[in-house]
């Protein structure tokens, strides 16, 4: 699947660093991603309710209520994404997305060789763009 297919044909968003602080990039790339029709899911320790959406504390507790993401996106320091990327992968998702700045090769590795879609240090709102989609 690539970029361009993943910001036409997934809908349900697992956002891994997404709490209520409208100063971060996730919150406004949510926002983005939830007006242009996705299903957003915050993942944030406190599980707080971002954009009317309820968070979950864990990729784990958002799966048992929504089931499997199509793309868990992760806005977390470099050195913490690996976590992420082996529970995306647990809970089945069909795409693991790390934003700009965010780089593993390791769990890079580990998701393609899962057989599962790979976007590292990228930003899906300025994908978006570049496709013409606002």
């Amino acid at each position: 699947m690539n970029i361009p297919e993943i910001l036409r044909d997934t809908h349900l968003w697992f956002i891994v660093g997404l709490g209520d602080n409208p100063e971060r990039p996730a919150y406004g790339v949510a926002k983005f991603l939830q007006d242009s029709g996705k299903q957003i899911v915050p993942i944030y320790p406190r599980a707080q309710t971002v954009h009317g959406e309820q968070g979950f504390a864990t990729i784990a507790d958002a799966t048992a209520h929504w089931g499997a993401p199509d793309v868990v996106d992760v806005f977390v320091r470099s050195n913490r994404a690996g976590e992420f990327a082996d529970q995306a992968l647990a809970a089945g998702a069909k795409v693991v997305w790390f934003q700009l700045d965010v780089i593993d090769i390791e769990a890079a590795k580990r998701v393609e060789s899962a057989g599962v879609t790979m976007v590292m240090d990228r930003c899906p709102v300025i994908e978006a763009r570049k496709l013409g989609n606002e």
